[in-house]
């Protein structure tokens, strides 16, 4: 009878003892898949900061194309801005007025040469 009381907790504590190592490992593994899984904490921490980015970049481009829109607008109906752009772009002058061109500046680096045979 000692033998079998014995070996019943021996039975006993090893089973304690598994399931609490089991209990230990299934913790260890959910917590580094929490971590480093396809959508764990590092992964979250990578797409929060794009996100951020793609947020910037939208608030980027609004501010840009409202820009061009009041810039369309006063092409459309300001005289001045009309004529600026036409001063500017076109060339045009008022009667009178003469416009000095400058040369642009030819840069020898940029301009390819071809190789003698």
């Amino acid at each position: 009878m000692e033998t079998y009381r014995r070996i019943a907790e021996w039975t006993h504590n090893s089973r304690r003892l598994l399931a609490t190592a089991a209990v230990g490992v299934l913790g260890l593994m959910v917590g580094f898949h929490i971590a480093f899984g396809q959508n764990g904490m590092i992964s979250y921490f990578h797409k929060r900061d794009e996100s951020k980015k793609l947020q910037q970049q939208v608030i980027d481009l609004q501010q840009e194309n409202a820009r061009i829109s009041k810039q369309i607008d006063s092409l459309k109906t300001d005289p001045k801005t009309i004529e600026r752009e036409a001063r500017e772009q076109l060339r045009y002058a008022r009667p009178g007025e003469v416009i000095y061109t400058l040369p642009q500046a030819t840069n020898a680096a940029a301009t390819p040469v071809q190789a003698q045979k």
